[in-house]
């Protein structure tokens, strides 16, 4: 690893290394996939890196290309020190609470699935669950904090590998590309061929249409 890349990597861990002095052991990095998406679940990782990980590439997911953050991805997986776990809330269940009460669902999943029980949790956002744990928001924390990174990449590409293979299923809205978010390419085929059963009622993809219509 280049001294340039171990130094950005070190400034990310600025939040853990202060709950670490502080006496907390382990601590949860959690973001979440899809929230802005028309189509699928919402996604939520939950990540503990203990002191003294580093992994080359961490970043916030949407700065990565597709092929980077895969790479990344691989990286996290192969690691067994990192300790992970997801949760999901479908889009019905969506519809029926609205995207942030599902998010935070998913979010508290995705905590309750981890096989440790951290000791302090970092969020990304200005919105948090409640979760029973000591608990930060950090706005822009995927791009801020090193374990919420590592939990964006996670949401992000098991979220994205689920569109794929629904793109099988529904291949005419182009979903291996746009994952659900609503493109020129999305939109289009909705005017074209309406939603399917995976399209989340609530959001405005139907005001979408009527303004390309325009």
């Amino acid at each position: 690893m280049l001294k340039s890349e171990r130094k950005r990597l070190q400034s990310l861990l600025h939040y853990e290394e202060d709950l670490w002095m502080r006496g907390y052991r382990h601590i949860a990095g959690v973001d979440e996939a899809g929230r802005g998406s028309l189509v699928g679940p919402v996604f939520a990782a939950a990540c503990i890196v203990p002191r003294g990980v580093l992994i080359e590439g961490v970043d916030d997911s949407k700065k990565l290309t597709p092929q980077k953050r895969e790479k990344v991805f691989s990286l996290i997986l192969a690691n067994k020190d990192v300790v992970y776990a997801v949760g999901s809330v479908d889009e019905k269940k969506i519809d029926e609470v609205n995207i942030l009460k599902a998010t935070h669902l998913a979010m508290q999943q995705a905590l309750s699935n981890l096989a440790i029980v951290p000791d302090f949790v970092l969020f990304d956002g200005r919105d948090a669950p409640e979760c029973g744990i000591e608990k930060k928001t950090v706005v822009r924390g995927d791009s801020l904090v090193f374990s919420i990174a590592l939990a964006s990449i996670i949401a992000k590409c098991m979220r994205d590998a689920l569109m794929r293979q629904y793109h099988e299923k529904f291949p005419v809205y182009g979903w291996k590309n746009n994952m659900g978010y609503g493109t020129k390419e999305h939109i289009k085929a909705l005017k074209t061929y309406g939603p399917c059963e995976l399209h989340r009622e609530t959001f405005n993809w139907r005001k979408n249409i009527s303004s390309s219509e325009e």
